[in-house]
């Protein structure tokens, strides 16, 4: 076999390896999840941790200048080995993105390993939201003493990503599986373009850094962080991270992180409720603070500023991306958290006086 023929026929082995693997979430849970992957995440993070800037984005913005430098220089070549030689960069790519972090999509579901069931009632979500809509409102008025005001929220990001730690330690006296240690958290340096492409965040697979957009309104901005923080001890689900982000706020003494935790769920829930009941939406609209509303508006208006065809290409590509990685649903995976939340308390009943 020609040497060009090597990596590309690798890449089709590990497409196929991995379709196999699909059907072993228990093997990808003891031996990766919770055994290489530990070591590797670990290694990753000590390493990179404590630089102050993302090594991960510096890194992506040489490959793409490399890539292009590279096709300019070949740009003589035939077409043919312009192809070979792509498909034996994502071969190489490829295989060091499963094996620093993808292969925790093939692990195994939150709701097996929390014995969460995975459907709910329309009763059911009634009842969650109606109890949401109390525990936010509570939670915004303790904050500003007013109904009609809107959360300012007083911290640095800097400071966010340090007291993130507190809800994570909490969480992990309950869950010792949602332990966190050693931080690597930064804010990324391509926020304009993660804005423009619509997205919060991401985790770069290959250094381990949670990346999180510097740009966001910051009201919700430790919510986003938790959620990648999720990411980084190896859940790869969206669906999952978002639950396990909330958790991790709600569980955060400081009322800040709170606030941000149930309006994000709050505004999934609602969504929902709008989409199989638009009467029952109506009814339970005016019983939310006008404050929360504030909030909500400010993050519209954030994201229409930077409404473009971009956003909507890349999350055309994002959803792909995710239905091709064990997530079915795509973009839609990430507002399947609400099973998750809804499923949680419901069969917890001690643990809804703790939520309410």
């Amino acid at each position: 076999m020609k040497r060009k023929y090597i990596l590309p026929t690798f890449l089709l082995f590990q497409i196929f390896m991995l379709r196999f693997l699909a059907f072993f979430p228990e093997t990808v849970e003891r031996f990766y999840s919770n055994g290489l992957y530990v070591y590797i995440s670990h290694f990753s993070r000590i390493v990179l941790g404590k630089i102050p800037f993302s090594v991960g984005d510096i890194i992506y913005g040489i490959v793409i200048v490399y890539c292009i430098y590279w096709f300019y220089r070949n740009r003589k070549s035939s077409w043919k080995d312009k192809i070979w030689a792509s498909l034996s960069f994502m071969a190489v790519a490829y295989f060091l993105f499963h094996l620093l972090w993808a292969f925790n999509y093939y692990r195994e579901p939150l709701f097996e390993k929390m014995s969460i069931q995975r459907d709910y009632t329309n009763e059911d979500l009634y009842a969650f939201t109606e109890k949401l809509i109390a525990k936010t409102n509570e939670v915004q008025f303790k904050i500003t003493h007013d109904h009609n005001q809107k959360v300012v929220n007083p911290y640095s990001q800097d400071s966010i990503f340090a007291m993130t730690q507190n809800g994570y330690t909490n969480l992990a006296k309950q869950y010792p599986f949602f332990k966190y240690e050693i931080p690597s958290r930064k804010k990324s340096l391509f926020s304009l373009p993660l804005t423009y492409m619509g997205f919060g965040g991401y985790l770069n697979p290959f250094t381990n850094e949670s990346q999180v957009n510097s740009k966001l309104p910051m009201y919700g901005f430790p919510n986003v962080v938790c959620h990648e923080m999720a990411h980084q001890i190896g859940y790869a689900s969206e669906s999952e991270c978002n639950f396990i982000g909330f958790m991790a706020c709600i569980k955060n003494e400081d009322l800040y992180f709170q606030y941000a935790a149930y309006t994000t769920a709050l505004r999934y829930c609602l969504e929902n409720v709008y989409l199989k009941n638009e009467a029952k939406f109506k009814a339970m609209k005016p019983k939310i603070n006008k404050g929360i509303f504030e909030n909500y508006k400010e993050s519209e208006v954030f994201w229409a500023e930077y409404d473009t065809f971009i956003d909507k290409g890349f999350h055309i590509f994002y959803d792909q991306f995710l239905k091709t990685n064990q997530q079915q649903d795509g973009i839609e995976s990430y507002s399947k958290f609400v099973n998750l939340l809804i499923n949680y308390y419901k069969e917890r009943d001690s643990k809804l006086a703790e939520f309410i």
